[in-house]
Formats: C-alpha cells, structure tokens, sequence
C-alpha cells in the first residue's frame, strides 16, 4: 500500500472529506521532499512501515502507531534539537481538527517524543515505533553505507571537525547500551548486525 492510501484509510474513521484527506497528505508529502531531506524522507516512512507491517498482530494499536510514523519527522531541521517536539506538537494539532480522541493523540504526541532520547519505554507500541526507527542500523552493510552517506549530506552544513565528534559521540552511545533494540522482535533480527555496522563506521570515521 502506497504512502497516500495508508494516510487515507488512517483517517476514513475520523473524516470523510477528500479534500481534507488530500491536503494533510500535501502537507505530509511537501514537508518529506523539501530540499536537503536526504534520509529522513517519505522513504524512511515507507522502510519503517515495511517493518511495522511484519509484527502488526504484536502492535496493540496500529492506527496510532501509523499516526506517529507519518508524523514523527515531519518538521526536521538538522541544526535543531527541537525537531521531535515540533513534529508532535504538529500532529497535536492536525489530529485535533479532524477530532482524533484525546486519548490517541496523547499517545501519538509521546510517540514523537520518544524518537528523540530512544529510551526504553513502558508502552510496548513505542518500542517497536523506535526500533523500527532505528532497524537501519541493523541493515546489510552496503545498505548501511548508503545510510551514512544520506546522513552526512543531511548535516552537511557542518563541517567534519563538528561533525565527526557529534557522529562519534551518537554511535557510542549506541555501542555502550546493553541493548541497541528494545524489542526481542527486533533484538533478535538487528542488534547482531547494528553493532557491527557500528563498529564499522567508527574505525572509518
């Protein structure tokens, strides 16, 4: 199911209106092409639906996880520590207008958040939203090469002396975790290769 089709039937419960439908679709699709948007764009949303798909029967509520994924970069500065907090608080209010229950947002908008620290969470529909935000790292090593290029071209406005340390320092802390996946789903499927992948990028960067 394409990007369109699935915004479409996320939002059928709550309206009917084609116009509506199209125009949160116009904003979503226009805020992932915009310029500079080399990884986190609308194919990083398909790649983490392709993921959540798989396991959908273990997700508790896949319409609020599906809001989240569609959400949770859509504003994405690279020189911004805001980018998360912006982009629930964006969802807060698109979500509102077409009168989604309070309940789902608030799920939606601590969702959001949490792709910013990806700490382990009590809500098992947020761990399995971060580590299919992170199953990248997990991904054969020519894909994960690929990934990094995308990132660097992300924050090309910095220069390597600023931007080798900040990389450095986010790897890391990945490494030094008990665990890079806070799922046995995904554990069991990326965790072996991510620290590889890791490892990797460090002796290179």
């Amino acid at each position: 199911m394409n990007l369109k089709k699935r915004l479409a039937q996320n939002l059928l419960p709550y309206t009917q209106d084609q116009y509506l439908i199209n125009k949160l679709w116009q904003e979503i699709q226009t805020q992932y092409s915009q310029k500079g948007r080399f990884y986190h764009n609308l194919e990083h949303l398909t790649a983490l639906f392709s993921e959540l798909e798989k396991i959908k029967s273990d997700i508790s509520d896949f319409q609020v996880i599906s809001f989240a994924v569609f959400y949770h970069d859509i504003v994405y500065d690279a020189s911004s520590k805001a980018n998360e907090k912006k982009s629930a608080e964006l969802a807060k209010i698109r979500l509102s207008e077409i009168k989604v229950d309070k309940r789902s947002i608030d799920n939606i908008f601590h969702q959001i958040l949490a792709t910013q620290l990806h700490q382990k969470s009590p809500d098992n529909d947020t761990n399995y939203l971060l580590d299919a935000d992170l199953s990248i790292l997990g991904q054969d090593p020519q894909t994960y090469l690929e990934y990094t290029k995308m990132i660097r071209r992300e924050y090309s406005i910095y220069p390597d002396f600023l931007y080798k340390p900040g990389r450095r320092k986010v790897l890391l802390h990945f490494l030094e975790s008990d665990y890079i996946f806070k799922t046995d789903y995904f554990k069991n499927k990326y965790e072996h290769q991510a620290r590889k992948n890791i490892e990797y990028e460090l002796t290179n960067l």
